[in-house]
């Protein structure tokens, strides 16, 4: 195998190169990187594609555009002819990876797996063409190693070697306890490697350790190893946290179009270049260009937010959404001369409160009673109606914006 780069010709190995080029753009790290250039080498020499794969454990059954980071990945590899294996994770699912956690996961119930599985399949077709994908469920082995096998699963790795796992040490090191059945976890996910004979495994970087005991499994089997991809966990609109449903500071893939163009453009503009790698489908050189536009100023921040947008719109909604989308924000915010720097509050709170309590909550001005002057004084608008009446409560409502006199804006989202 290596030489395989050797034996291009060199029509296959500018192939190559393109493809190692799209594959590692925005990646977080390629483990280790020769090999994946020798994977695809081969490939090419063959005539044979890739086995690429991507596990995932059906916890929750809503994806957001965090979740479709590492599906814009496998879709460049299935653009370019290689097989994608998607692994739902329908038994790992029922102990639930520790990854990240201070606590051993809710295990899930046969039917709660179930339910999230065909969720999670239904809107991965949004970015990837599942009758093109081989799709598996890691049941169909695990389930049937006998306690022997187990056990020689497990004289795989040390104890040494599975307590690296920084939430594991964590834990340890603060007296929180560890079941042993969380020890498999990373075990059984690497022996879906060995049935399967990957060539490659996709995972966010919170999944290093993981995605690394394929690699270890496969060569304790005799396997050919595979080459293994990190990606990086993209911010939500907080531009703080990772994206995630319970922190409030995602884009759904099954939000209304108007709420997912909305949001979009509530990213922070220091997040815009993560969000062009990232999360869209435009191509490689599209790419490039739009961050050295951004970056020479000849692309306005805006602009940019309005082209991510269209394309989230149009990926999830199709192109006839998308237009009605940017229709509906220019009328509905850009009509009304707002300042192209809208600040923007993620609300968690109840969605009915009163109005001067909104303003002070929000701490567009000190004191109620401030906010009963300026009311009454007809300084106070939520979308572009003045406020008239200062018991009056309202709702909050997605991309709800507020005025306070002429030049205090806020924009809040849900």
């Amino acid at each position: 195998m290596n030489k395989s780069i050797e034996q291009l010709s060199a029509v296959q190995r500018k192939e190559m190169e393109r493809q190692y080029a799209l594959y590692a753009n925005g990646v977080n790290k390629i483990v280790p990187a020769l090999e994946l250039k020798q994977k695809i080498a081969k490939s090419l020499l063959e005539k044979k594609p890739l086995k690429v794969k991507l596990g995932v454990d059906p916890s929750a059954p809503d994806v957001h555009i965090g979740h479709t980071v590492v599906l814009q990945k496998l879709k460049q590899f299935q653009q370019n002819g290689h097989i994608i294996q998607l692994i739902v994770g329908d038994f790992t699912g029922k102990i639930g990876d520790p990854t990240g956690k201070s606590a051993a996961r809710k295990q899930l119930t046969d039917e709660e797996v179930k339910h999230n599985a065909e969720t999670y399949v239904e809107q991965f077709g949004n970015v990837l063409d599942m009758e093109k994908v081989d799709l598996h469920y890691n049941s169909h082995w695990l389930s049937l190693l006998n306690f022997e096998e187990v056990i020689r699963l497990a004289g795989s790795i040390t104890v040494a070697r599975l307590l690296e796992r920084n939430d594991f040490s964590q834990r340890i090191s603060t007296g929180k306890p560890i079941s042993l059945h969380e020890f498999f976890y990373p075990l059984m996910q690497g022996y879906d490697s060995v049935v399967l004979e990957s060539d490659i495994e996709l995972g966010g970087t919170d999944q290093h350790f993981n995605v690394l005991m394929g690699r270890q499994l496969q060569e304790h089997y005799k396997k050919e190893k595979q080459a293994v991809i990190l990606l990086p966990l993209l911010e939500g609109l907080d531009g703080v946290e990772k994206m995630s449903k319970s922190k409030g500071n995602y884009i759904g893939i099954q939000d209304e179009p108007n709420d997912m163009f909305g949001k979009t453009m509530s990213i922070p503009d220091e997040l815009i270049p993560k969000y062009i790698d990232l999360a869209t489908d435009f191509d490689l050189e599209k790419k490039k260009q739009l961050k050295k536009d951004l970056k020479s100023g000849n692309l306005h921040p805006r602009d940019a937010k309005i082209m991510i947008g269209e394309n989230f719109v149009t990926m999830f909604h199709g192109r006839k959404a998308s237009v009605g989308a940017v229709q509906h924000f220019q009328q509905v915010f850009q009509k009304r001369n707002l300042p192209d720097d809208l600040p923007t509050i993620v609300w968690k709170k109840a969605p009915k409160i009163l109005v001067v309590d909104l303003i002070v909550e929000l701490e567009l001005l000190p004191s109620k009673s401030e906010a009963r002057k300026m009311i009454q004084n007809g300084g106070i608008k939520l979308n572009g109606e003045k406020v008239a009446n200062i018991s009056l409560e309202i709702e909050i409502k997605n991309d709800t914006i507020i005025q306070v006199g002429k030049r205090k804006f806020l924009k809040i989202t849900l």
